[in-house]
């Protein structure tokens, strides 16, 4: 299962990036190529949604069929470090599930965002024009 977490990684890397050139000031003349490109993007990675909500029931599945070692006595101290091990993986994991989840929701947003302004700005342009 780890290419999937190598997956949701770089597409989480790749929000954020995205994310970042669109809100980095300076950009003026690129930033109407940038969105274009963006807005292409935005249905593919709109899998990763669903797919990270997948790895979210394995992060649950494996949750609820642990070992418990607390519950009774006979675990040993690799038992022990196994489970916290499983543990620190899980919060890691999950961490990256949501990560992937914000920075769709956000590039998403900064993405409609500009493009209102934009409409807007362009018809404040006309309106002056026409006057």
């Amino acid at each position: 299962m780890a290419i999937e977490w190598v997956i949701l990684g770089y597409a989480a890397g790749a929000e954020a990036i995205m994310v970042l050139l669109l809100t980095v000031p300076g950009l003026g003349p690129l930033r109407k190529g940038l969105i274009a490109v963006i807005r292409n993007l935005l249905k593919p990675f709109l899998s990763v949604v669903p797919f990270s909500l997948f790895l979210f029931l394995d992060i649950y599945w494996k949750y609820e069929h642990r070992l418990d070692c607390e519950s009774n006595g006979t675990c040993s101290h690799m038992d022990l470090l196994r489970q916290h091990k499983e543990v620190l993986k899980s919060q890691r994991n999950l961490l990256l599930v949501f990560s992937g989840l914000v920075f769709y929701w956000l590039l998403y947003s900064v993405t409609q965002m500009i493009v209102t302004i934009e409409t807007l700005n362009a018809r404040i342009e006309k309106l002056k024009n026409r006057d």
